[in-house]
């Protein structure tokens, strides 16, 4: 008898996105929520004057825990979009300003970027409990980019740059760095550096200058100084922030 082996679930990529999904606020414009912001709550824009969060949520969860491909997520979802209303371009009143404007609503691509993003940010988040949990043996990260005609330059400058876990640089420079970013983090030992570096891997321990941009969210007025390389929107930890906040709520299940 061939044994079969079934990977286990991501447990902590789960619970991350668990503990996103106790808050679902309707949302026009993804200027509205920010950042560190999306750690604690899930919303898709667009979704303000549509009951489709928790299904496009339950949807997610589901993929995530039982390992489905973007292709099965879509086909289950889309009826259930289409149905609802919620698809195609049509005109929608901005809450905000009263405008009637055309908008995209759901679409092939649409719940792709949505799929993609929510599970890159579900497995940083993820990753980040294990980096933590793992630190005092596995005290390193390694900036890892997959090089291709996809990524962009300045992800693709920070291919083999080896920080401390805790380094400030992660603060900003922790991907997901933006939009369809694929790059990951990879946490080592002592050992595994010295191993690369004998293999001939151009391993990096200098951090880059890093250098801003002023950005003007338009929905909120705010101005905020972007990171030069990072997309606005992304200037901050994404694993760091949700293994924060679901370290806070189970906490605060507990002291219940």
């Amino acid at each position: 008898m061939t044994a079969r082996f079934v990977p286990l679930p991501p447990r902590e990529a789960i619970a991350a996105l668990r503990t996103r999904g106790a808050d679902l606020p309707e949302s026009f414009a993804w200027q509205e929520f920010y950042a560190e912001d999306h750690a604690a709550m899930f919303t898709v824009a667009k979704s303000a004057g549509y009951d489709i969060l928790d299904d496009i949520y339950q949807a997610l969860l589901a993929a995530l825990e039982d390992g489905k491909t973007f292709a099965q997520f879509s086909r289950e979802l889309e009826a259930v979009l289409r149905d609802k209303g919620w698809w195609g371009r049509k005109q929608a009143v901005d809450p905000a300003t009263g405008e009637t404007r055309v908008v995209q609503l759901g679409s092939p691509r649409r719940l792709e970027t949505i799929f993609n993003v929510n599970m890159r940010v579900s497995y940083a988040a993820g990753h980040w409990s294990r980096f933590q949990r793992q630190k005092a043996d596995r005290p390193f990260l390694r900036y890892v980019a997959i090089l291709d005609e996809r990524t962009r330059d300045s992800h693709a400058s920070l291919h083999n740059l080896v920080l401390p876990v805790d380094h400030p640089f992660w603060t900003l420079y922790a991907p997901p760095n933006g939009w369809n970013c694929r790059c990951t983090l990879q946490n080592l030992t002592q050992a595994d550096i010295d191993r690369l570096l004998a293999a001939g891997v151009p391993l990096r321990f200098e951090p880059p200058d890093i250098t801003f941009r002023d950005w003007t969210n338009k929905r909120t007025g705010e101005v905020r100084r972007v990171p030069d390389g990072i997309d606005p929107g992304w200037d901050y930890n994404p694993g760091a922030a949700g293994h924060r906040v679901t370290v806070e709520r189970l906490a605060d299940k507990i002291g219940r």
